[in-house]
C-alpha cells in the first residue's frame, strides 16, 4: 500500500482537491482508500437512529451494515486516540491510501496553500512535504503545482509514489 498525505490549513481546499483526485486515481486502475483526521467532536451517526441510541447507551462499538455498505463506530471512552499506524491496521488492503490531516506523520505530503486563508506556508517546517499546490505563484524550492489542475497533481503523486 502506498501512502500519500495532504497538509494545509482549514479553507485551503484539501478536501475539494482530494475529491477531484480520487476519480483520477480510480480511473488509472487503483483501489483507493482514505483516512481523514477530524476534529474531536465529529459524529457520523445521526441522533435518534438505533445505532446512535445504542452507542449513547454505552456500547464501545456499533457496526451498522446493509447490502450496500457497513460502518463501524468505535467510542474511545477516554482511551488515547489511535495513531495513524494503528488505524492502518483497520483498513482493507488497497493500492493507494490518501491521508488528510495527521500533519505530524512522516509520510510524503502535498501542501495545499491559498494565500487568502491568511496562514504561513507549512513546508518550511515539515520535511515530509514534497510539493505545494496553490492558486498563486510562490517562492519555494519545492515543486509547485497548479491547484486548479488536478490531472497534473494526480500525475505528480503517481510518479512520486512510483505508481506511474
Amino acid at each position: 500500500m502506498k501512502i500519500f498525505g495532504f497538509a494545509g490549513y482549514s479553507g485551503s481546499g484539501k478536501t475539494t482537491l482530494i475529491e477531484k483526485l480520487i476519480p483520477l486515481f480510480v480511473q488509472s486502475g487503483l483501489k483507493v482508500s482514505l483516512i481523514k483526521h477530524a476534529h474531536h467532536t465529529f459524529d457520523v451517526d445521526q441522533a435518534g437512529k438505533d445505532s446512535y441510541r445504542h452507542r449513547h447507551a454505552g456500547c464501545t462499538e456499533v457496526l451498522v451494515t446493509s447490502s450496500r455498505r457497513w460502518a463501524l463506530m468505535h467510542e474511545l471512552r477516554g482511551a488515547p486516540e489511535p495513531s495513524l499506524t494503528e488505524q492502518l491496521e483497520r483498513l482493507s488492503p488497497c493500492d493507494l491510501l490518501l491521508v488528510e490531516g495527521f500533519k505530524h506523520e512522516r509520510i510524503p505530503k502535498l501542501e495545499v496553500y491559498r494565500a487568502e486563508v491568511g496562514e504561513a506556508l507549512i513546508h518550511p517546517h515539515d520535511k515530509n512535504i514534497v510539493a505545494v499546490a496553490s492558486d498563486a505563484q510562490l517562492n519555494t524550492p519545492l515543486p509547485q503545482l497548479d491547484l486548479n489542475a488536478p490531472g497534473a497533481i494526480a500525475a505528480f503523486i503517481l510518479r512520486q509514489l512510483g505508481l506511474k
